[in-house]
This record gives C-alpha cells, sequence and structure tokens, in this order.
C-alpha cells in the first residue's frame, strides 16, 4: 500500500537536497532518490509495524547504519555517549579504564590503562569481550559498549572474557572505580629519566614539562643525562598535545606532522616553533603495539628528524584524522577528515611505526603479533602505496639491538625489560657520561 510522504519528510528530503553541492548534478539525483527510499521506509515502519516505535531511536539507528559503512573512527554518539567522551578527554571518569576496538565482529581489548581496575583485574591486550553483565554485546557498536562498562565508581561489572590459552570463557568480576588518568609520570635512574605517557588529554604536554623539570630537580638540579619517553599502550588522543609534545623535544621551524583530506582539502602542516625546546639530551622513544595515533605522530616525528632512538615493537598503525562536532541535540559525530603524514611523509596508516630497535617483551621472545592492530579492524583504511623517496626514510628497517650492551647495577632487577634495554642503551651504547650513581626508581 503506497502512502504519499508527510510534509515533514518531503521537506527534509527537499532541504539535504538543497545542501548538496550544485555541481554534482548526478549525486544530487542519487541522493534526492535515496531520500525518497528512506522517508518510505521510514513511514511504513511508523504506521505499520507490529508495536509503537521511538522516533528517536529510528533517526540515532538510521544514523548509526549509514555511518558503519564508513571506516572503524567514524562514529555517531548520542547525547550520553558524547557527553562521556568529552569527560574522557578531560582525564577524570567512572569506568574500568579500558581501551577497545572492533575486530571483525569481536569487541577486542588493544590495552587496559596502568593503575585503573581492568589493569588489576589482569585483562591483557587481545583479549575478546562476549558479555558484559551476563548480556550480549553482540551487534553493539563501540559506543554502546563503552556506555555499558562505564557508571558510578563502586559498583560491580562482570565481563565475560576469552584468552588465547583459555579452554573457554570466563568471567571477571571488576569494581568501577573514578578513573583520574594522570598522564604524565616519571621516574628517575642515575640521572637518566624515564617519563610514561599514558594518553594524549588536555594539558598532557604542560604535565610532561612540569614532570621533567620535577626530575631534574630530583637530580640535584643538574639536566638529565638522557629520557626514555614511554609511549607503550597510548592510545592517543589529542592531536594538538602531541604536536606540543614533539615540539617540545626539536629546534625551531621544522615540519613535525601534515594532513590531506580528500581533494586537497584538510591540508595542513604543524611545524615546531624555537621556543621552549628541551636540551639536545639523548633519547629513547619506547612504543608497542598499543601506540596509537598521537603516540605515532610523536614517535615518527622524533624518528625522522633523528631526535630519538625508536624501541619496541610495531605500533597501532591508525594514520587518520578525526574532529568531533557537536550536534543541536547535545549528540556528536566523530568523522574521519584526513590522512596524517611524518615529516619525511610517510602515512603510517595500517603500517605503523616500525623501531629502530626492535625490543620483545620478554627477553630472548619474538615480538608478539596477537595484538589487534588497525590492519584488524572492519572496514580500515588500507596503506597507500609507498613512494621511492620516502623509502628510504628512518624507521623503514628495525635492526637487532647492539651486542655490546653493557650491563648495569640500577638495571638489574628492572622486570620491565624494554625498559631495562632503552636504559642500558642510554647509559651505555649512546656514549651517556658519568657514573651510576643512587637515584633508580624514585618517583
Amino acid at each position: 500500500m503506497n502512502r504519499q510522504l508527510p510534509s515533514w519528510r518531503a521537506a527534509l528530503a527537499v532541504a539535504l537536497l538543497l545542501a548538496a553541492p550544485a555541481a554534482l548534478a548526478d549525486r544530487e539525483d542519487d541522493t534526492y532518490k535515496n531520500l525518497e527510499v528512506f522517508a518510505r521506509v521510514l513511514s511504513y515502519v511508523e504506521n505499520n509495524y507490529v508495536e509503537p516505535v521511538d522516533n528517536t531511536r529510528l533517526m540515532q539507528g538510521a544514523i548509526k547504519g549509514m555511518l558503519e559503512t564508513l571506516d572503524p573512527h567514524t562514529l555517531y554518539m548520542p547525547p550520553e555517549v558524547f557527553k562521556e567522551m568529552k569527560i574522557d578527554t578531560s582525564g577524570e571518569f567512572g569506568g574500568l579504564g579500558i581501551e577497545i576496538a572492533r575486530k571483525g565482529e569481536r569487541i577486542i581489548v588493544v590495552a587496559p590503562i596502568d593503575d585503573t581496575p581492568a589493569a588489576r583485574a589482569g585483562l591483557r591486550a587481545g583479549d575478546e569481550i562476549l558479555r558484559i553483565d551476563e548480556q550480549s554485546i553482540q551487534g553493539l557498536d563501540l559506543a554502546a559498549v563503552l556506555q555499558k562498562m562505564r557508571g558510578p565508581a563502586g559498583k560491580r561489572v562482570l565481563l565475560t572474557l576469552m584468552r588465547e590459552g583459555f579452554n573457554a570463557p570466563r568471567d571477571i568480576a571488576i569494581i568501577r572505580d573514578h578513573i583520574r588518568i594522570v598522564s604524565v609520570e616519571g621516574a628517575l635512574y642515575g640521572g637518566i629519566a624515564h617519563v610514561k605517557v599514558k594518553n594524549f588529554q588536555d594539558r598532557t604536554d604542560l604535565y610532561l614539562r612540569k614532570e621533567l623539570d620535577r626530575l631534574r630537580a630530583l637530580n640535584g638540579g643538574k639536566e638529565l643525562r638522557g629520557l626514555v619517553l614511554d609511549l607503550r599502550n597510548n592510545p592517543g588522543g589529542l592531536l594538538d598535545q602531541s604536536v606540543a609534545m614533539s615540539d617540545r623535544f626539536l629546534p625551531g621551524n621544522l615540519p613535525i606532522v601534515s594532513t590531506r583530506g580528500r581533494n586537497g582539502r584538510n591540508a595542513t602542516e604543524e611545524r615546531s616553533k624555537d621556543r621552549d625546546t628541551e636540551p639536545n639530551y639523548p633519547m629513547v622513544v619506547l612504543v608497542n603495539a598499543g601506540s596509537a595515533s598521537a603516540s605515532e605522530i610523536v614517535a615518527g616525528a622524533l624518528q625522522d628528524h633523528g631526535r630519538a632512538v625508536v624501541m619496541g615493537s610495531q605500533t597501532f598503525g591508525k594514520g587518520s584524522v578525526q574532529t568531533v562536532i557537536e550536534l543541536e541535540d547535545g549528540s556528536g559525530l566523530k568523522l574521519t577528515i584526513a590522512r596524517y603524514y611524518t615529516p619525511l611523509g610517510r602515512s603510517i596508516q595500517e603500517r605503523g611505526i616500525t623501531p629502530d630497535f626492535v625490543v620483545p617483551d620478554e627477553p630472548g621472545a619474538k615480538p608478539g603479533t596477537e595484538a589487534p592492530r588497525e590492519k584488524d579492524l572492519k572496514r580500515h583504511f588500507k596503506a597507500e602505496p609507498v613512494a621511492g623517496t620516502v623509502e628510504t626514510a628512518q624507521g623503514t628497517g628495525a635492526r637487532a639491538l647492539p651486542a655490546n650492551l653493557a650491563p648495569w647495577e640500577l638495571t638489574a632487577k628492572l622486570k620491565d625489560y624494554p625498559l631495562k634495554v632503552a636504559l642500558d642503551y642510554l647509559h651505555g651504547v649512546a656514549g651517556v657520561p658519568g657514573p651510576a650513581s643512587a637515584g633508580a626508581g624514585q618517583q
């Protein structure tokens, strides 16, 4: 049975049609036809579905379905989810402290955030989440899964997980907490700093500067002998903070990152400024499969300019830029608008940053490949062809560790093998002067 379109639906179709670029006549025709079909389907559902329907849920579902035909980082956030996302970037929320991604039809743990309920409960990168509070999450989008894990501190959440080596899924009960992510923390090892950056939020670069100053004061006011900048399991965050952090270690007027969108749109280049630059002490950047997005911008910029040696394992490979748009009803649209490139023109999309020295998590082990990366995500962008000039860029081929790394008494008892290697490298092979002194691990 055919029905005439209600006037508001016809107006919607006409308004959207008029908003399309005038030069794209063929696409305008296709858009009008598709909107007409959409409005008719909506009318059938509203008038004939067996039970009353919620118009808001219908429209949100239509928007989500549209965006799910695009890349995995483009998504629609209902008002309550968008509100939580804004809280995330401020660094405090009620939840478990876990970064997740979709791998095919599965929801996979990318990394638990250090010193959070998820980390203390023993969650690992690569764990598959099957149920939350005994309810299946099959078919839910990432925003809905995150919302289920968020909530008031002190409330229990039951996660059902599957892990390589498990004979059957296991339930893990976790108590939500106030997740106050201290994005930067450090320690001193005989004048060599280890600074862990957990994510890129508001003021992360400011916290980095304060932490470096604190470690200098702890070093008797003397300059640092070297720095291990630890970006492992850092899922990224705000682009401007990754640019500011890279700028802190580079002299002025050097490219840090560039972006290019469709047909040359959203093309930008960020360059370093000649102020507040750290001294040119030796640096190692530690990365792994959980280092993504903004972390990869920093690692790529410092590697391309020869400012730091990159150690660890291949990074996640998220080389796309998202903009967040707040909509009229309080909901939000996270839209992929460009790809980003390192100073030497490398796109790390799907490839990631290759470390200069591959360092496994345990001595003698092979670098793990089981952790999910961008290339494992459904609908991810494919890597671009590598130009001949870029193939010779730094970091395109990892090397074995130097065989002459001398043991250092200050790191002898460290259980964190990649950190131990990085500190030993700075103390020995990189030619860092000075005797082994007290102060290892001071907080």
